[in-house]
């Protein structure tokens, strides 16, 4: 299918590769081969799916006269420190508005924001909620006023420009593909923006790669996901309407939001840390780590008993492990117990 992409920069190590999980498919797959398409590798400090998005997003920016980026989401938001980097790159200023109290102490991603020279506004959770609009655009009032411009991006760089990262990591996708010898496959990511799910969804049926995608939420529920990925395919329709045109059908395995974003429990911490002990693969609380339970407990109901392979998008958050510490703290004390070690 013929597809003119927009102009993006490269900033992304890519491609990415694709690796079995020999050791994990004999405790988890139940006779699937499970395998990691190692988005995490995308680069150090710009590690993640974000950055493929923001390959597009600030091209478009500086095609349109803009010198500062403004985006928003939580204190650990990873796709806020990708904007923080890339900005530092390009030399472009960057705004982030995060969502509630700044910590005494700055850790993770929040302190990468910092040094990336990043200008940071925290916002109370409820403000920020009801406020996100209104913030947006008194920010770029605020540089307009001082003779410059700036583009609001959404949460985690989800929109029509942004869902073109993953339309092309699909064609990364059918070359990794062939060379394992998949033929057909399952593709599971975490989805707590949704563009993520968009792009792969739209990208496996633009470039007929044989696989079906799910989205494993973080965050609200099922039909929020279904609406959003309609969303960002309708604005990507609108944004470029010499698209081809496609139907996609949105994919959400529920259930694994658990007592909210960001909050995980005792299974997903305990899943991270066997999963690194494993394959020395590094999941983390927020996202990864529940769409990687979310999985492997759908592979034991059954749900993917069609299909032999299934392929886990790891969209990275290395940095929002460290946060989170101390929910691993008893697990690694009995892994080390276990293993013989003091």
């Amino acid at each position: 299918m013929a597809l003119a992409y927009p102009r993006k920069i490269d900033l992304a190590q890519t491609p990415t590769p694709l690796q079995h999980l020999e050791r994990a498919s004999a405790i988890w797959g139940r006779g699937h081969r499970l395998w990691v398409k190692r988005d995490d590798l995308t680069g150090s400090t710009l590690s993640g799916n974000k950055v493929r998005k923001l390959e597009f997003i600030a091209a478009h920016a500086i095609d349109n006269g803009c010198d500062t980026l403004i985006t928003c989401g939580g204190l650990q938001s990873n796709h806020c420190r990708a904007t923080a980097f890339v900005g530092a790159q390009l030399g472009l200023n960057v705004h982030l508005l995060l969502r509630g109290e700044p910590p005494s102490n700055a850790d993770g991603n929040l302190f990468l924001n910092y040094l990336a020279g990043a200008k940071v506004s925290c916002y109370p959770l409820k403000q920020y909620l009801s406020d996100i609009d209104q913030l947006f655009g008194k920010w770029q009032e605020h540089y307009a006023a001082q003779g410059g411009k700036a583009l609001a991006i959404p949460t985690g760089g989800s929109d029509g420009i942004g869902v073109w990262g993953y339309i092309a990591a699909c064609e990364e996708l059918r070359e990794d593909f062939y060379a394992a010898g998949i033929e057909q496959a399952h593709i599971v990511t975490a989805t707590g923006s949704g563009g993520t799910q968009t792009g792969l969804t739209l990208g496996a049926a633009l470039h007929d790669l044989p696989a079906t995608v799910w989205g494993v939420n973080v965050c609200d529920d099922a039909q929020y996901f279904v609406d959003k990925v309609a969303s960002d395919k309708e604005e990507w329709e609108q944004r470029y309407p010499g698209v081809p045109a496609v139907k996609v059908q949105a994919r959400v395995l529920d259930g694994y939001v658990g007592h909210g974003y960001g909050v995980a429990d005792e299974t997903v911490f305990a899943t991270i840390a066997e999963l690194g002990r494993l394959e020395g693969l590094v999941l983390d609380p927020v996202y990864t780590g529940k769409a990687f339970v979310g999985m492997v407990t759908e592979i034991a109901a059954g749900r993917f008993k069609n299909c032999r392979d299934i392929v886990f998008v790891h969209t990275g958050g290395i940095f929002g492990v460290f946060p989170q510490r101390a929910g691993f703290d008893g697990i690694l004390d009995a892994n080390n117990a276990l293993l013989g070690h003091s």
